[in-house]
């Protein structure tokens, strides 16, 4: 690293208070990255821009960190404020069910184009005034790559492209027709070739990057680096309401206490996770065939959902042994963690899904507790489970998870808790480390442009 500081530009939708996976993995890079010689200027959303929010965030950014919050949110937040939806941590899903359906067909390449455009705005302004060395741009959404890309033709600056998962349009959603298709794989295509780095947060993406080739059948990337989502070290003094249970969705009393019963957790957002219906039919087969259990285990789901999960707790006889958190503050959600005997692991199913790995999964190895994955068995986060000791059953085997169930339980009950058991490899996955791994490619890409 050089002896000056320099500055890098990102454009991400998600940043606190917004919340949610994608929050993390940037918020992690401008905590971090001033500590060798990066300052940063964010390019965001507004502070209600998302039906996710977790204003505790906040604390975590860093003072001199320049914010420029660009407000209006997506074109899909918008229809729900029309349709006389709120901000809350809950969503119904028969109305967000048609409200993708609109933007697969008449948004491109995503309901975030709108706020795309005028971030690019608001960012060029703040490029015309100098000191910027590097641009940055984070996706979902794959908007904020098209605005950087546009950014860096205008301004001829050095530009890294950060996907935190693949191009959402094409690999975790089906075109609506072949029209759409070659838009969304032109656009990737271009985001790909142009930028001087691309980040993929998994090794899967990182080889599907690697492999695509351009009309000379050269690769198509100038560079692709593997930067994985990692993990901040869970802070052994948490807060007092850190460590609290967490309340029920409507901010009420606090939920029973678990400290008595086997405890499954799962942390995160509940949308488009069939694999949730698969782990409660599990739950409710495992109580009926072992009724004094259901005094003794219980199940939360921490984090927002939609709204046909609360049908299907309902629906299955469940309400007494699952809790629906709604939004926890991330300490929270961090605290119940460490505080479960198992913990809960899936993701949308879906070919095009195998290139995720989520990033609440290095925070279950870190609490060092089981995990119980409903993982095809190749997946890279399978292999990351089962590396660590934990259990991976085949998404939609509700008997696999039953079965699983019954070995922890029956575990718990002679035993107790299991002793904590972090993968040796973890630690070099701390978000710190990392930071100074992109430090390092900020750095060799603006020294390789003198």
């Amino acid at each position: 690293m050089s002896g000056e500081r320099r500055r890098v530009m990102i454009l991400a939708y998600f940043y606190p208070p917004l919340a949610g996976g994608g929050v993390h993995r940037v918020l992690s890079f401008t905590r971090h990255l001033p500590a060798h010689g990066w300052d940063c200027t964010v390019v965001c959303a507004g502070p209600d821009d998302s039906w996710i929010r977790d204003p505790s965030l906040l604390d975590r950014v860093p003072a001199g960190t320049e914010v420029l919050r660009v407000g209006g949110g997506s074109g899909l937040a918008l229809l729900q404020r029309l349709r006389g939806a709120r901000t809350s941590a809950t969503r119904s899903s028969t109305t967000i069910g048609w409200l993708r359906r609109a933007v697969d067909w008449f948004a491109f390449p995503d309901s975030y184009a709108g706020w795309a455009a005028r971030a690019r705005a608001v960012a060029a302004r703040r490029l015309a005034r100098g000191d910027i060395s590097v641009l940055l741009s984070s996706s979902p959404p794959d908007s904020s790559h098209l605005a950087a890309r546009s950014l860096a033709r205008r301004f001829g600056l050095p530009w890294v492209a950060d996907f935190r998962d693949p191009w959402v349009g094409l690999h975790f959603r089906t075109p609506p027709t072949p029209w759409h298709r070659a838009r969304h794989r032109a656009a990737e295509r271009a985001v790909v070739a142009e930028a001087a780095v691309v980040l993929a947060a998994s090794h899967t993406h990182e080889r599907e990057l690697q492999a695509l080739r351009g009309r000379d059948g050269r690769p198509l990337a100038r560079s692709v680096v593997w930067l994985p989502n990692g993990y901040e070290p869970a802070n052994a003094a948490a807060s007092a309401d850190a460590e609290s249970p967490p309340r029920s969705r409507d901010g009420g009393a606090p939920t029973a206490s678990t400290e008595s019963r086997f405890l499954l957790v799962f942390t995160g957002t509940l949308a488009l996770m069939d694999s949730t219906f698969t782990a409660l039919e599990a739950l409710a087969r495992f109580v009926r065939a072992r009724p004094a259990a259901r005094s003794q285990l219980q199940m939360v789901l921490a984090g927002p959902y939609e709204s046909s999960y609360a049908q299907r707790v309902a629906a299955l006889g469940l309400a007494d042994l699952v809790r629906l958190t709604g939004s926890l503050a991330h300490d929270q959600a961090r605290a119940l963690q460490r505080k479960a005997d198992v913990l809960l692991l899936w993701k949308p199913l879906g070919v095009g899904y195998r290139t995720m790995v989520p990033g609440k999964l290095y925070e279950y190895l870190d609490a060092g507790r089981p995990i119980l994955a409903l993982l095809p068995s190749d997946d890279e986060a399978a292999r990351m489970v089962l590396d660590a000791g934990g259990t991976v059953v085949p998404p939609g085997d509700a008997a696999a998870v039953e079965r699983a169930l019954e070995a922890a339980f029956g575990s718990w009950l002679q035993g107790g808790r299991v002793p904590e058991r972090r993968p040796a490899w973890l630690t070099g996955h701390a978000r710190e480390r990392l930071a100074a791994e992109l430090a390092g490619t900020l750095e060799t890409i603006v020294k390789g442009r003198r």
